[in-house]
């Protein structure tokens, strides 16, 4: 078998790939099956045999093995492939990490004096420009400015901290 392996390998890996379409688990399979195949019957593989009857033997168990692994797919339930459990997955995580994270925000914001907590909540979450956010308020567009900057070094420092003690 190491003889065949180191012959055939290769080969027989690349041609897998190409029956599964690049899943390399599947290939994986694949492959292990041929070669149990293979090591169950001796005399269709001896390493005596020459190059085009023992190759061509390996590559046709191979691709009958593929059909017959996409014929038993299509009898049996829908495969949840492993792509979509990881997508999921990091949906979960992000919706996680955004609830975390609006927590995190709505503390900090918190703590803000009343007065640079409406020029934040006016210019980052309601989308207005300094302009609007200045008539809004009754408030010069230089003190928006002002209030939003000061209001951005507290956030970033609180927001360190917090991030720090987590």
């Amino acid at each position: 078998m190491a003889v065949i392996i180191a012959q055939h390998g290769p080969a027989l890996r690349r041609f897998t790939l190409f029956l599964t379409a690049g899943n390399w688990s599947r290939a994986e399979e694949l492959m292990q099956e041929t070669l149990i195949r293979a090591w169950k019957h001796p005399l269709s593989v001896a390493p005596s045999d020459s190059y085009s009857s023992c190759r061509p033997w390996l590559f046709t168990v191979a691709r009958h093995l593929s059909i017959d692994a996409e014929r038993a797919r299509r009898a049996r339930p829908q495969e949840t492939d492993i792509s979509v459990l990881e997508e999921t997955a990091e949906t979960c995580e992000s919706a996680y990490d955004r609830v975390v994270t609006g927590a995190v925000v709505r503390q900090a914001l918190a703590r803000l004096p009343q007065e640079q907590r409406e020029v934040i909540v006016c210019t980052y979450f309601r989308n207005l420009s300094g302009k609007e956010t200045s008539r809004l308020l009754g408030i010069p567009l230089g003190t928006v400015k002002s209030r939003a900057h000061q209001a951005r070094q507290v956030l970033r420092l609180q927001l360190d901290r917090s991030i720090f003690q987590a």
